[in-house]
């Protein structure tokens, strides 16, 4: 990596297992399939196997998911990435909410584009593979 630039991504061993799962998840939907039983069983199998699928290859395609720079930050997408310039960023900042009974950390990135349309990114821990209060800090130090 450059110097003064920073990026985040999913962890590879998470991207690994979400292929993984989704490999599995499709032999077994194959074999409910071919085995014509249990239509319900089918259906929430087939839904299973297209989740992962979505997720594997988000967790692949969109790599770098966070890059920042003197420039501004750069957001992966499925797609397509979208820089944003640091004067178009409004704000960076840390949720923390409860969630099943624990605290947890969202990072927020408040940009707006050329056109004037509002963006609003949010990470967890699985996006950036780090914690996001630990990544905030980092990110506003790179900010002019």
């Amino acid at each position: 990596m450059a110097d003064g630039v920073r990026e985040w991504s999913p962890s590879p061993g998470l991207v690994v297992c979400a292929w993984l799962g989704a490999a599995i998840a499709a032999v077994g939907c194959t074999a409910l399939l071919l085995s014509g039983a249990d239509p319900a069983g089918q259906l929430l199998s087939g839904i299973a196997t297209i989740g992962l699928l979505v997720a594997a290859a988000f967790g692949s395609r969109a790599r770098p998911r966070l890059r920042a720079d003197a420039d501004g930050v750069t957001i992966g997408g499925m797609w397509r990435s979208r820089h944003h310039p640091w004067p178009l960023v409004r704000d960076v900042r840390v949720l923390r909410i409860r969630r099943w009974g624990r605290m947890s950390s969202l990072l927020e990135v408040d940009a707006v584009t050329a056109g004037g349309d509002e963006r609003l990114a949010v990470f967890g821990r699985l996006d950036l593979a780090a914690d996001p209060e630990d990544v905030m800090p980092e990110l506003l130090a790179l900010r002019p």
